[in-house]
């Protein structure tokens, strides 16, 4: 597994906004968008792409072109989807599944509600959204998913993540070609299972109560 921390002074200034309680709804999904583009011009720096012929004002040139079959970005309800809009803005021509989970507060197991993907991901590059990486149990069993599926290349991209949570995830994908972006390595979990500092319930935060 590859472990990429972004460390850069605009990340950490949006993550301190974010971290703040009394940050508003509104602001924290737009904050959140911000941050994922950021976060993506890193996690796509693999993307694969092809030979393409254009015509500039001046004469013909060979650029490159996002290869077939396009990238698939994956956000985990519900949280991930205040990602998504982050994401494609970035990669526009991406298609978008979706993956339902929820973890159990008294096991803190996952499990899958909801799933909307193509039966083969075959050669697919996906991209996996989830605001946060605790336990790693959703964001494991999720990227287990897609690996089932057929896929080859999965890169999770999360706002924070915990020590405990990307061991997890790195024993539980040995052997997978899984790259993990995280805009910081917060300190531990708590003894329910949350992010140290942290920000709270990412869903929550997003969306209200529900």
């Amino acid at each position: 597994m590859r472990l990429h921390v972004a460390e850069h002074p605009l990340i950490t200034h949006k993550l301190t906004v974010l971290r703040d309680e009394s940050t508003s709804s509104p602001v924290f999904r737009q904050l959140t968008e911000e941050l994922v583009t950021l976060l993506a011009y890193e996690a796509t720096r693999n993307v694969r792409v092809e030979p393409h012929e254009i015509q500039t004002p001046v004469t013909t040139t060979i650029g490159v072109k996002i290869s077939e079959p396009r990238p698939l970005v994956v956000p985990i309800l519900r949280a991930g989807l205040g990602m998504l809009e982050g994401m494609v803005k970035l990669i526009p021509t991406a298609e978008v599944g979706f993956l339902g989970m929820v973890r159990n507060e008294e096991t803190l197991e996952p499990s899958t509600y909801a799933e909307r993907l193509p039966d083969d991901l075959s050669d697919r590059q996906c991209f996996v959204l989830d605001p946060m990486l605790a336990t790693g149990g959703s964001l494991g069993a999720a990227i287990e998913f897609l690996f089932e599926r057929g896929a080859q290349d999965v890169t999770a991209i999360c706002l924070l993540g915990a020590p405990e949570g990307v061991a997890a995830i790195e024993k539980q994908i040995a052997g997978r070609d899984v790259t993990l972006v995280l805009g910081a390595m917060d300190e531990r979990l708590n003894e329910k299972g949350y992010i140290v500092p942290g920000l709270g319930d990412a869903g929550d935060r997003l969306y209200g109560t529900v």
